[in-house]
């Protein structure tokens, strides 16, 4: 089975009324480990609260999610220093922390303007560039942030009857799965034995 990419698969469209205002390639590159950067922040910020209410598991996933920020960063700033060789990565901005399920909630938002609004953006713009390099980087990123969707969500329905299952971190694009039994990944195609534990 071919890997998904915004010509094999149906779920790349914007939706209407857009919040994001993309520019061009570079700035978009830029504008997505800025917001990265603070996902990756503010999740480490919900995994400590999460631990401190008693919700292991959930402190894990966040965790598990805020290393996938991290994977989204890397891949996104290396493509701006080959432009701009001297650029320098943004401080992320203290979050602002809530209740976990309150968290959770927010996170899932997050994560579905990422998935509907701004990747999809972000991966049309440079299509019609032809920068496949950076087409592929957003993709990835967009997919997985659809899985952290998911994975915030059902942690939210189930907050009450956690279990002690292991969250899995795909180290090529960040793709997060629930439990032992990964294969490969589904959007990089990266072996089980690289995943990351947590």
């Amino acid at each position: 089975m071919a890997l998904p990419n915004a010509s094999n698969s149906s779920n790349f469209n914007i939706v209407p009324n857009p919040a994001c205002q993309p520019g061009d390639t570079l700035a978009n590159l830029k504008s997505a480990v800025m917001g990265e950067t603070g996902a990756s922040a503010k999740y480490a910020a919900y995994s400590k609260k999460a631990a401190e209410e008693g919700f292991g598991q959930i402190a894990s996933l966040f965790a598990a999610a805020s290393k996938a920020e991290q994977i989204h960063i890397a891949m996104e700033s290396n493509l701006v220093r080959k432009a701009e060789p001297d650029y320098v990565n943004p401080e992320a901005p203290e979050a602002e922390v809530h209740s976990t399920d309150v968290n959770l909630i927010d996170a899932a938002l997050g994560e579905i303007f990422e998935t509907s609004d701004m990747y999809p953006q972000f991966i049309k713009i440079a299509q019609e560039a032809g920068d496949t390099a950076a087409e592929m980087v957003f993709t990835r990123a967009k997919l997985a942030e659809a899985y952290h969707a998911q994975r915030y969500i059902d942690a939210y329905n189930t907050i009450d009857h956690l279990t002690d299952e292991k969250y899995y971190v795909c180290p090529g694009c960040g793709y997060i799965h629930k439990g032992k039994g990964v294969g490969s990944c589904p959007i990089c195609g990266a072996p089980e034995s690289k995943f990351l534990e947590f």
